[in-house]
């Protein structure tokens, strides 16, 4: 495909705000997805290329977080391989099956997630009781929401956030540094067998995986210096956000 120097530049900067916003509340693929279809490229194309870039945003923020030491990649790396087995998983199967009921059920989904932290405004402002060991996390949270993000992926973000504070008891910049981790490690999951199927476009997927790298590095930042203060709003917003362009897409209303 031949796509104008315009158009790679606007996708450039539309991977930027993504890889910002995605660091702080998920939901980055909401911006990017509709950025790549809109500019000519087919349906297969775009998922593949936006795995590419995406993983430039979650892996840039991932960094950051291990180099501040909010995440020690020793304790979770259980954690790491069994979201990296569920995603595998998922995406094998999402070839295999039809997704459509799947589809319905999700926008409920995500849109309990806002609710939950909308109406229960102290989650996650402070470490709280323990409820499951990182074994057991690991080998359900972290396998389901891994084999989620292969086999569909809206939200996983926002589940993996939800599931570090009331199942691991993590304050909400912590869940959110944990997630983008295991978020990383789903994505290159994924992106693998995009690359096998050849189903990416490499100039504009790099070329967004620079934008999505700076803007991921930005939004790690914030949640770590204003975390508090700025996840929870953002959350909620995202997950309204990503319902309405769902059920939008489903045709609900048409």
């Amino acid at each position: 495909m031949e796509i104008s120097l315009e158009i790679i530049s606007v996708l450039f900067a539309v991977a930027l705000v993504a890889g910002f916003i995605d660091a702080i509340a998920g939901g980055g693929g909401l911006i990017t997805i509709p950025a790549l279809l809109m500019a000519g490229i087919p349906p297969v194309l775009a998922l593949g290329t936006n795995k590419l870039q995406a993983c430039g945003g979650s892996l840039s923020a991932s960094l950051y977080f291990i180099r501040q030491r909010a995440v020690n990649i020793r304790e979770i790396w259980l954690l790491i391989l069994m979201t990296f087995i569920g995603a595998v998983i998922g995406t094998v199967l999402i070839q295999q099956v039809d997704s459509s009921l799947i589809k319905k059920a999700i926008p409920f989904l995500v849109l309990a997630i806002g609710l939950y932290f909308l109406f229960t405004p102290k989650l996650g402002e402070e470490d709280r009781h323990q409820r499951l060991s990182f074994a057991g996390f690991a080998f359900t949270a972290g396998l389901f929401i891994g084999f989620y993000d292969g086999f569909f992926g809206p939200g996983t973000g926002s589940l993996l956030g939800l599931a570090f504070v009331t199942l691991l008891g993590f304050n909400l910049p912590k869940a959110t540094a944990h997630a983008k981790v295991l978020n990383c490690t789903s994505n290159i999951a994924s992106l693998l067998f995009f690359l096998i199927g050849g189903q990416i476009l490499w100039l504009v997927g790099l070329i967004m995986m620079g934008g999505q790298f700076i803007g991921a590095n930005l939004g790690a930042r914030m949640v770590l210096t204003k975390g508090k203060k700025l996840i929870r709003p953002m959350v909620v917003a995202m997950s309204f956000i990503m319902t309405a362009k769902m059920v939008y897409d489903q045709g609900w209303f048409n």
